[in-house]
């Protein structure tokens, strides 16, 4: 079966932030929202609960908890025991929730840019103070790495915890299961806890494996905390559900031990929505990555065509494009004076860390015209 987008004139009726943020003559793929239709097991879990009238708190119930391990054990060969799960509204708040546990007021914190920009504020808002240590870049494929002597001297110098991206958004960077292996090691020896994003798991392509970094050793589900959602490959952000994943008696008492409230805020509907999209919703995500894996091949032939002087590596995960417009002139910030002159919203590639100077963030996941004219309109700012 085909994907396909929603009409312009029908997402233009949605009140989400995508199509909310900028007039109707502006192209919007900057914010990683997907313009597909809802996977009909979701929706059909949705109406259902709103026919019962089932629209409370949270219950007892465990579904979620098994579905999620049943889904990793067939996606990534990853036992998952279900009783260390633990939901809550959203990835920010399982990130900055375990980072509160984690660490004392002052601390620092590892941050790995060009990176997601909530980190920068994550951090501080668990007590934090973030310290840098930016990927590598490289003319090999996939043309980033995890800059493992650079984490080595932040946890030598007393960095108490490291945010990880996994896999690495902006960029669709799946970190290798040995990369993930050493910094296991690293952290293990330091003492170094690691809180893992892993939001993006599900949507890794079919030419990249991915590896859930407390599967990759013992020292990792040592160190390891590991945030999840449904959220973002059934585009499901605004359900609001999410879960922190432990895999040790240590990590799994810091996560019990949090307040009551951080699970009482889970979304019933979120909750209801996200077991749907792990037991039933998999045809359709492997019809989302048939679509997104061809927009991410269309792109690189309209930027060849329309920016040559352009550079892009296709992403191995996401829907999220990041793209070098530094030879253009632009300018630091080369979305904003899209923004401006093509009707364009991009991601600002300065957000992203100082890394970012330069580029750009495009979303994939909409209809291949919307791609095509988002393009055209940029490559007309050439002449």
């Amino acid at each position: 079966m085909t994907l396909h987008a929603d009409p312009i004139d029908l997402l233009r009726t949605r009140t989400s932030e995508k199509w909310t943020a900028y007039p109707d003559d502006v192209l919007p793929l900057f914010v990683a929202e997907m313009d597909y239709p809802l996977a009909p097991p979701i929706a059909a879990a949705l109406h259902a609960a709103v026919d019962r009238n089932d629209t409370g708190y949270i219950g007892a119930g465990r579904g979620l908890h098994h579905a999620f391990a049943d889904y990793a054990r067939s996606a990534w060969g990853w036992e998952v025991d279900p009783a260390a799960v633990r939901t809550t509204s959203d990835i920010g708040v399982v990130l900055v929730e375990a980072l509160r546990r984690l660490i004392e007021p002052g601390d620092r914190v590892v941050i790995t840019p060009p990176v997601y920009p909530p980190f920068f504020s994550y951090v501080p808002e668990a007590g934090g103070v973030v310290e840098e240590v930016p990927l590598l870049q490289t003319d090999a494929d996939p043309g980033w790495s995890l800059d493992l002597a650079g984490l080595e001297r932040a946890f030598a110098g007393g960095a108490r915890a490291l945010l990880l991206c996994n896999p690495h958004n902006p960029l669709g960077l799946v970190h290798p299961a040995d990369e993930l292996a050493a910094v296991a090691e690293l952290a293990d020896r330091y003492g170094v806890p690691v809180v893992s994003d892993e939001v993006h798991a599900p949507l890794v392509h079919r030419d990249a494996v991915f590896t859930p970094f407390l599967a990759v050793s013992e020292a990792a589900r040592r160190v390891g905390v590991a945030a999840h959602s449904a959220s973002k490959a059934w585009n499901l952000a605004g359900l609001k559900c999410a879960f922190f994943v432990t895999a040790s008696p240590s990590q799994r008492a810091l996560v019990d031990g949090l307040p009551v409230e951080v699970e009482e805020r889970t979304s019933l509907f979120g909750l209801i929505a996200a077991e749907a999209a792990y037991r039933e919703g998999a045809p359709w995500l492997s019809d989302a990555l048939d679509a997104i894996e061809a927009n991410r091949r269309l792109l690189t032939d309209l930027l060849a065509e329309h920016l040559p002087d352009s550079r892009y590596r296709e992403p191995r995960a996401s829907y999220l494009a990041w793209v070098d417009l530094r030879a253009y002139g632009w300018g630091d910030d080369p979305a904003a004076r899209i923004l401006e002159e093509a009707r364009v919203a991009l991601g600002n590639g300065p957000q992203f860390g100082r890394e970012g100077a330069g580029f750009a963030r495009i979303n994939l996941a909409c209809d291949p015209k919307v791609l095509r004219d988002a393009v055209l309109r940029v490559g007309g700012m050439r002449r």
